[in-house]
């Protein structure tokens, strides 16, 4: 008798369940987050890979509420603009207001999160000193990353022209370019600096890391106008996020600083006339 209640209540389980699950997926609205390379937050979008700190973020702002779907649009460094004016994506993260956004449109929050690009050389005989004066070295950049040493001008010709720079998409290839005499100085993010050297300690121990910094950064998101999910809204939720001690697991390993200062909404920025450069 027991069971005959059972078998005979599961489907109406199944179908409330079911209902609950369409329910629930139908109030959730969706948020498309753009993702572009940019290791260790970003690792090959585009080949399907769910590598670095941007899903693991994303997967616990889907845990903590129901209200929004958070989910990941590849891009490109380069594309990502375009993909954010047209609609294509909705926000995009660990971004900075001084990277090419100044004419674009958008609302931004700071993630209060914190990291920095380093100078990195071959140890063979050399000191900090080495990172003194940049003039006469031959740099290895990364193509469309703005730095602050070249004044945040991302125009390949003119880091090419002014700083004699290699540009590539990889930071691990400039770091080999370092090892094998190629170039004389890489710019890397001290987060994946950290976990490069973590997972290749050979190569490591031949690398001299720079006490100057060219720049550290605030991490951001920005949001388009007319977005699921307001400044105001993700704030709250980034606040959330802090509060409950969400963050530190994800990237206190990567050497990305988790700020006592919680998020933040920060001044729309208006549109004015692009800079020189292009890209990140």
């Amino acid at each position: 008798m027991k069971y005959g209640y059972v078998k005979a209540a599961l489907p109406r389980l199944l179908l409330a369940g079911w209902a609950f699950w369409v329910l629930s997926a139908q109030a959730a609205q969706e948020v498309r987050v753009g993702a572009a390379h940019f290791p260790p937050y970003v690792v090959h979008p585009e080949q399907g890979s769910d590598e670095g700190l941007l899903p693991l973020l994303i997967d616990q702002l889907n845990q903590v509420q129901t209200n929004w779907h958070f989910v990941l649009v590849p891009t490109s460094i380069a594309r990502r603009y375009q993909d954010f004016e047209k609609g294509r994506v909705d926000m995009a993260m660990f971004e900075n207001p001084l990277w090419g956004w100044q004419r674009i449109k958008h609302s931004a929050v700071d993630l209060g999160l914190e990291d920095a690009e380093v100078f990195v050389a071959l140890k063979d005989g050399n000191d900090q000193e080495v990172f003194d004066d940049l003039n006469g070295k031959r740099m290895a950049l990364f193509y469309g990353y703005h730095y602050a040493f070249a004044d945040f001008d991302a125009n390949p010709q003119y880091l090419l022209r002014r700083f004699n720079a290699v540009l590539t998409y990889s930071h691990e290839s400039n770091l080999m370019m370092i090892v094998r005499k190629r170039a004389d100085i890489a710019l890397v993010t001290r987060s994946f600096l950290a976990d490069f050297i973590a997972h290749n300690p050979e190569v490591g121990s031949q690398l001299l890391v720079s006490q100057r910094v060219d720049q550290i950064y605030r991490h951001y998101a920005l949001l388009r106008p007319g977005a699921p999910i307001t400044a105001e809204e993700f704030t709250a939720l980034m606040q959330q996020m802090h509060a409950s001690g969400r963050l530190q697991p994800i990237f206190t390993p990567a050497k990305v600083a988790v700020l006592e200062q919680p998020a933040r909404r920060v001044a729309v920025r208006q549109p004015v006339a692009k800079p020189r450069g292009g890209q990140r």
